[in-house]
């Protein structure tokens, strides 16, 4: 059993290779037990294959990966006795009710009926979901469904849970009560790890986040630390043709652009001389704190949504 003060994922140099590419090129991480951890990048940044290295579920071609203490993927099948996950994609049975769901999951794990129905009862209630436990799940609007999905990944009482994107496609309101359920986790002690394309998302919930770009970790650490160590403190942003037209590189200062679709982001520590120049040429302005999406697109080059 692995001391609690070891990491609950540890990785070193992993790589994986398809067709002689290396879509994970060499990575390291470090996963505290008990945070919530991040990993963020453009489409085929090969997020999606490093959490399936520590699942088990895809072998790595080299380099080292513990996952809660086990060799991975060697003890593969122990460990995911101890991990829940919580795919991109809602897996529910549709001819079951969800209660039937919950009770259906739990026997892959060894878990009777006779056992689990106060364990059943108490993620229910988790999930907001007590009285809809005998409505199948075509009844269920997305964030029920979504919710469900993620007491499913409890039902073993996992150390670790894996979420894919756990909040892709829902509305608002669904999405603020996932965070709710996802915080409530952390707060319980459990180390979560997720992938997701909302910015909002990994600065609400992720204690620290990695972003990563063609197989390659780029930058790791807080959201706050990110921001603070990679960008200016201030963007002003302009919209449409004319702002795209007005030359920011000759304005008598250094000031950083960067063009994302019909915007114009200009970084500046102190944002009054570029507010003061980009009035004077008459155009609009928005002045906002540099963020996490910012950092990203600083860092890779994509458009977080592509």
């Amino acid at each position: 059993m692995a001391r609690d003060a070891d990491p609950a994922v540890a990785a070193e140099a992993l790589v994986k290779r398809y067709g002689g590419v290396a879509v994970v090129d060499g990575v390291d991480l470090a996963v505290r037990r008990g945070e919530c951890f991040g990993l963020l990048g453009p489409n085929g940044a090969g997020k999606t294959t490093t959490l399936r290295m520590l699942l088990g579920l895809t072998p790595p071609d080299s380099g080292r990966l513990t996952v809660l203490g086990e060799p991975v993927p060697q003890r593969a099948r122990e460990l995911r006795a101890r991990v829940g996950v919580v795919p991109q994609l809602d897996n529910l049975d549709p001819d079951f009710t969800v209660r039937e769901n919950l009770t259906t999951y739990a026997s892959y794990f060894g878990l009777r009926e006779r056992d689990l129905g106060r364990r059943i009862d108490e993620l229910l209630a988790f999930a907001a979901l007590d009285k809809r436990a005998s409505a199948r799940v075509p009844a269920l609007s997305g964030g029920m469904k979504r919710r469900l999905t993620l007491a499913r990944a409890l039902i073993n009482d996992p150390e670790l849970v894996v979420l894919d994107e756990p909040s892709t496609g829902l509305d608002p309101q669904a999405r603020q009560h996932i965070w709710q359920r996802l915080r409530q986790l952390r707060a319980d002690g459990r180390t979560l790890v997720l992938t997701t394309h909302y910015m909002e998302e990994a600065e609400r919930l992720c204690d620290r986040l990695a972003i990563m770009d063609r197989g390659v970790v780029v930058a790791c650490d807080s959201p706050e630390a990110l921001v603070e160590r990679h960008l200016e403190r201030y963007v002003v942003e302009l919209r449409g043709d004319a702002a795209r037209r007005w030359p920011a590189a000759g304005q008598g200062r250094d000031i950083h652009s960067r063009e994302v679709g019909e915007t114009v982001l200009l970084y500046a520590d102190e944002p009054e001389p570029v507010m003061a120049a980009v009035a004077a040429a008459g155009l609009k302005y928005l002045l906002r704190p540099a963020n996490l999406e910012d950092v990203f697109l600083r860092l890779t080059g994509h458009d977080i949504r592509e």
